[in-house]
């Protein structure tokens, strides 16, 4: 009976779980109005549903989430009429310049927050924009700025890639907007963006620097540390790396030049004049220049050469830029357990550490390598925890075999008891059985003889009274008939009466 009743009770409880439907966000993040009415029509619809974050979340079945979509869009459900261009549709001719105004960066703000959630990984967002009016007399205008607040989908953090996404997404939407006056918070008070335009990571300051600075000091005290633990064995040595990385976005530029005289020249002034003559000639002054000519006879010559090249030079223009993140300085220091490490040499350990880290002394680079014995308090009583831990679940585990085993033992005992004690009912039944069948037999055996001796009798009386001896007859053929009915209906009650007239027969002889 336990076994069944525990069975039925399990059985229900699985049947409630199993019948119960998973439920799926069918909207999120909506409006007290637009909620209201989808609940509503959901009511009359009879579709089960589930409200969460105070109302701005609605849940129904899985299976009938694109279903429900399709059918509440058809009936304009959400309609979001207090958010987005909608906000545009309510003015009127009467609308102040004023309202117009704020309608207009409400509405942009709705657009962007509907938007920015539709990227993957935002839950919710909220965006509030700084539009500063138009004033034509003024010469120093106001630039826009905008915030934005972000709730990521369960506990996963938005990314540098997703944050500067939604930073250029709101800059390009607005006009005049510079993404470095776009700020990004999260919904759990944590910058994710400044309003520099500077991705900051979890602990401040430039997200990208101090994650490549990261990056490269555990992809190096890695490094270190295996090479480390293959010398001395694990948890006897320690490396730590100090990386300077260098940020800075440099450019270089250099001009070369050399002279080819191959090369044809650009510009050439050739000049020439030469002059011949024979025979007497009067002397005296020839020219300007006061050129003094020879008197007397013979051969005369004159010659002049004024000659003016530019030649061309070669020109090599090169320009170099460097690419952030070069290492500035790097620091090492290594520590050995002196307990294990006492044969090994500190020297050929910095000479081996220093190839492998790139040690550059010239650069500035240090590095110390120092042999020191390890206190190992802390990790002997973390072994012994964790030992002792693990003989606490391997305990309760065999403590949980042992309830297991009992409760299926006593299962199982519950149900050899219940078959033996039917087992016996039915054997003491059969049992009882025999024996009533065996007295009523005796009894109908006792019965008949006392029959035949009434019908002996009678038969001797019916020659003297016939009338008395008819009336005996079927007084004593009702009697009999009253008997078998009797054993019929009740043999149980008709078993115990005959035993005890056995019995107090049997003690009265």
């Amino acid at each position: 009976m336990f076994a069944v009743l525990a069975l039925a009770v399990g059985g229900y409880f699985f049947a409630v779980w199993a019948s119960k439907p998973s439920y799926q966000i069918l909207f999120n993040n909506l409006s007290t109005k637009d909620a209201s009415a989808i609940v509503e029509s959901l009511q009359k619809a009879g579709t089960s549903y589930e409200l969460a974050n105070e109302g701005a979340t609605i849940l129904v079945p899985r299976d009938q989430v694109n279903q429900l979509r399709l059918q509440l869009s058809g009936e304009g459900l959400p309609n979001d009429e207090g958010t987005g261009y909608s906000l545009l549709d309510q003015q009127g001719i009467t609308t102040s310049d004023f309202m117009q105004h704020a309608n207009y960066q409400r509405a942009l703000e709705g657009e962007l927050s509907n938007t920015i959630k539709a990227i993957d990984g935002v839950e919710a967002a909220t965006v509030h924009l700084v539009l500063p009016k138009d004033d034509v007399f003024a010469d120093d205008q106001s630039k826009p700025t905008a915030s934005v607040l972000v709730a990521s989908k369960g506990n996963n953090e938005l990314n540098q890639q997703q944050v500067q996404s939604i930073v250029h997404l709101v800059a390009s939407s607005v006009e005049g907007l510079d993404p470095t006056q776009v700020t990004v918070a999260g919904s759990d008070g944590r910058m994710l963006s400044t309003g520099g335009g500077n991705t900051v990571g979890t602990t401040g300051g430039d997200g990208t620097s101090e994650q490549a600075t990261s990056t490269f000091q555990n992809r190096l005290n890695g490094s270190l540390q295996r090479m480390l633990d293959n010398l001395v064995g694990p948890g006897h040595s320690v490396v730590t790396t100090t990386p300077i990385l260098d940020f800075d976005q440099t450019e270089t530029r250099s001009k070369k030049y050399s002279s080819d005289p191959t090369l044809p020249a650009q510009q050439e002034n050739l000049q020439s004049e030469t002059y011949n003559g024979t025979g007497s000639t009067a002397g005296g002054v020839l020219g300007p220049d006061n050129v003094q000519v020879p008197n007397g006879g013979g051969n005369g010559q004159y010659q002049q050469k004024n000659e003016t090249r530019t030649r061309l030079f070669n020109e090599t223009e090169e320009v170099r830029r460097a690419a952030p993140g070069g290492i500035k300085r790097l620091n090492v220091s290594v520590l050995l357990d002196s307990t294990v490490a006492g044969s090994v040499d500190p020297n050929e350990v910095q000479q081996l550490v220093s190839a492998a880290a790139g040690i550059d002394p010239a650069r500035g680079d240090t590095i110390a390598v120092a042999s020191m014995p390890f206190n190992n308090t802390q990790a002997v009583a973390a072994a012994e925890e964790l030992k002792a831990s693990a003989a606490a679940e391997k305990s309760a585990q065999q403590t949980k075999l042992i309830q297991t085993g009992a409760l299926v033992f006593v299962v199982l005992m519950l149900i050899l008891l219940a078959w033996r004690a039917n087992r016996r009912s039915k054997k003491r039944q059969q049992q009882l059985t025999a024996e009533e069948r065996r007295h009523l037999e005796e009894m109908q055996a006792a019965l008949e003889a006392q029959r035949a001796a009434e019908v002996d009798v009678i038969h001797a009386h019916a020659l003297e009274m016939p009338e008395l001896a008819d009336r005996s007859d079927e007084a004593r053929q009702e009697r009999h008939r009253e008997i078998e009915e009797l054993v019929r209906e009740k043999p149980e009650e008709t078993a115990t009466l005959i035993r005890s007239w056995i019995s107090a027969d049997a003690s009265n002889r």
